[in-house]
């Protein structure tokens, strides 16, 4: 965090300057495209192009953002729309096809909820949410199955399993959060390594619960660390700790933030999958501005709970960093006739899809991030020295400082001869 006035003055303003852009873009958006269009991806900088999206998992991000929207700038039309947006996925609080309902309501209902919507309607959705979501755990194995296949585990369910703790949580239902855990912990082992990396997919053998290996869709290869996957993980394991605060996901979180701090470039901005190769078309020179803004809001949020200061320093700086480099080399206004918020992000390498564009997923959790560093910037740094204790606990009488005698001022001990009895004293 920047200490001295005039580079939090420069960094506030970088950042909100990119924040008002994206809340424009939004608005342009809402103009342009017709109220049931949910954007996913640009194609060339458009959005309305992205037709290829298997689950609709993108969905609440964008009316996600004008809740954003609403808390920061209190207009009650940004409100509106947001919610006009957010029930029509009402009825997706029973799809049992997606793992992706932490992504979907937690974005919206959720932070309907935060801004005093009304809790009647609200909680019972995503209570709702949390029980559906709930359902695709697998016995044989202890976790919440992806929705490839019933032998798969994604790292991207660790956003996704917020929602059952929210519901367990909410109902005291003991069944729901020891889903909860114990599909935090198959992901712990088996999806994170020891060095703080993550692997995008573990596939599990159904009759004896027994893990594989692990496997990758969107990464280089199952071995290797997909940059949004460590995303997920860090901030997926970071919200399960404020939620519960058991230590294990913080400790988790902590490993994924080391390992991103100790691999992403200096400027903050992270490649596509750090073990990618140098050179050809998958190579590295991709960065995935998606990865970079999800990890600058989870270490924030990391930076809050962390006990170690000096760690904690280091993920707050990191994360600025992080948002500065996007907001100075990859906003949208770059690009001529742009649509985004984000450039550089991507949906699906390997199918070609939404790669160096903006995706949803990126932009909202930009735009998450934006928001919570500036309101950590907006807060009065702390004093760099210790001021006097105010006097107002003392009576009046007491107010007036008065100095004790000094040693000079006072009178010398008076010498007696050794082993002489003073003549004070009477025996």
């Amino acid at each position: 965090m920047p200490n001295l006035p005039r580079e939090r003055e420069a960094t506030h303003r970088t950042l909100q300057s990119a924040f008002d852009f994206a809340l424009n873009q939004v608005k342009l958006l809402t103009e342009k495209y017709p109220s049931d269009y949910y954007p996913m991806y640009t194609v060339g900088g458009k959005f309305g192009l992205d037709r290829k999206r298997w689950t609709h998992w993108c969905d609440g991000f964008y009316p996600g953002l004008m809740f954003i929207f609403a808390e920061a700038t209190r207009d009650e039309e940004w409100l509106d729309k947001a919610i006009a947006y957010s029930t029509p996925l009402e009825g997706r609080q029973y799809d049992r096809a997606v793992h992706d309902l932490g992504f979907i309501f937690l974005s919206t209902y959720q932070r309907w909820l935060d801004l005093n919507g009304p809790a009647d309607r609200i909680k019972p959705v995503l209570i709702q949410a949390g029980k559906t979501m709930a359902m695709r755990f697998m016995e044989k194995g202890q976790y919440l199955r992806s929705f490839v296949e019933p032998a798969s585990l994604f790292i991207d369910i660790m956003m996704n399993v917020g929602v059952i703790f929210y519901a367990g949580l909410e109902t005291e239902d003991a069944h729901l959060l020891d889903i909860a855990r114990r599909h935090c912990l198959t992901t712990q082992r088996t999806l994170v390594r020891g060095d703080g990396s993550t692997s995008h997919e573990a596939l599990f053998d159904l009759v004896t619960g027994e893990c594989l290996r692990q496997s990758t869709h969107q990464g280089y290869r199952g071995d290797s660390c997909w940059s949004r996957g460590l995303a997920w993980s860090l901030y997926g394991f970071t919200r399960s700790y404020l939620q519960t605060r058991e230590a294990d996901y913080l400790e988790t979180a902590m490993l994924n933030a080391d390992y991103y701090l100790e691999n992403t470039p200096d400027d903050g901005v992270t490649p596509w999958d750090y073990d990618a190769p140098e050179s050809g078309p998958l190579a590295k020179t991709q960065v995935d501005t998606s990865a970079c803004a999800i990890a600058a809001s989870g270490l924030l949020d990391l930076a809050a709970v962390t006990p170690d200061r000096i760690k904690a320093r280091a993920y707050r700086n990191f994360a600025l960093t992080s948002l500065l480099t996007l907001s100075q080399k990859y906003l949208g206004n770059q690009t001529p006739g742009f649509e985004g918020i984000l450039n550089g992000g991507v949906y699906h390498i390997h199918k070609k899809l939404g790669v160096h564009e903006a995706v949803l997923f990126g932009e909202y959790f930009f735009v998450e991030a934006l928001d919570k560093a500036l309101k950590a910037l907006s807060q009065e740094p702390a004093p760099r020295t210790v001021t006097p204790y105010p006097e107002d606990s003392l009576p009046a009488s007491a107010r007036q400082w008065q100095d004790g005698p000094t040693e000079e001022s006072m009178p010398a001990p008076t010498e007696e001869p050794q082993g002489k009895i003073p003549t004070e004293v009477k025996k």
